[in-house]
C-alpha cells in the first residue's frame, strides 16, 4: 500500500469520528451538572443550559403560568443519596425530575417522580411528589446562561437557580 492510500485509508476511518465531536459541539443549550457532597450524601442537579441571545426571557421565551422543564432539552433531574430537605418538606433519596412554574413574583416548584422526559412535554401532574412556591429575586448581574448552582455550607444548603437577572432560592437541608 502507497503513503498515499494509507493516508486516504486513515482519513476515511477518522471521519465518523471527527463528525461525532462535530455534533456533540453544535448542541446550543450545553448539558451542565452541579453537585454538592455533605458526609455520605450527594446530591447532583443535572440539566441543560440555554443561553440568552439577547432574548426576553421570563415572560417570552419561558412562558409566565406554564410548566417548563427548567433549563432546554431534557428535563432538570435531581438525584440525592440520601433523604434530604427541600423547603423543610422530606425528600427520600432517589432520582426526580425538576419542573418550574413560572410568574412575575414567584416560581412554583415542582418535584416530579417521572424521569428521563423530553422537556415537559409529557408532564404529568399526577406524578408529583411535591409543589412549593418560593419568590422571584433579582440579579444585579446578567447570567447569559441558565444557570444552577448549590451553594453549600455544613448541613444547609442554597439551591440557586438563575437566568437573565432572574433567581430563585430552595432551601436544602442534610439529613443526618
Amino acid at each position: 500500500m502507497t503513503r498515499r492510500s494509507t493516508i486516504c485509508v486513515y482519513l476515511l476511518l477518522l471521519t465518523p469520528c471527527l463528525k461525532a465531536q462535530e455534533i456533540l459541539k453544535l448542541r446550543p443549550s450545553p448539558l451542565a451538572i452541579s453537585s454538592v457532597r455533605y458526609k455520605d450524601n450527594y446530591i447532583k442537579i443535572t440539566y441543560s443550559q440555554p443561553q440568552r441571545k439577547g432574548r426576553e426571557i421570563f415572560g417570552e421565551l419561558v412562558p409566565f403560568g406554564a410548566v417548563w422543564r427548567t433549563g432546554a432539552n431534557e428535563a432538570t433531574e435531581i438525584t440525592t443519596t440520601r433523604d434530604i430537605l427541600i423547603d423543610s418538606i422530606l425528600l427520600k433519596a432517589g432520582t426526580y425530575s425538576i419542573f418550574t412554574i413560572p410568574e412575575k413574583d414567584k416560581w412554583t416548584i415542582i418535584i416530579n417522580a417521572d424521569t428521563g422526559m423530553w422537556g415537559a412535554y409529557n408532564y404529568n401532574a399526577e406524578k408529583d411528589v411535591f409543589r412549593f412556591d418560593v419568590p422571584v429575586q433579582s440579579t444585579d448581574e446578567i447570567y447569559e446562561p441558565f444557570t444552577i448552582i448549590l451553594d453549600h455550607r455544613n448541613d444547609l444548603a442554597d439551591l440557586l437557580m438563575i437566568w437573565d437577572k432572574t433567581k430563585v432560592s430552595l432551601p436544602v437541608k442534610f439529613i443526618n
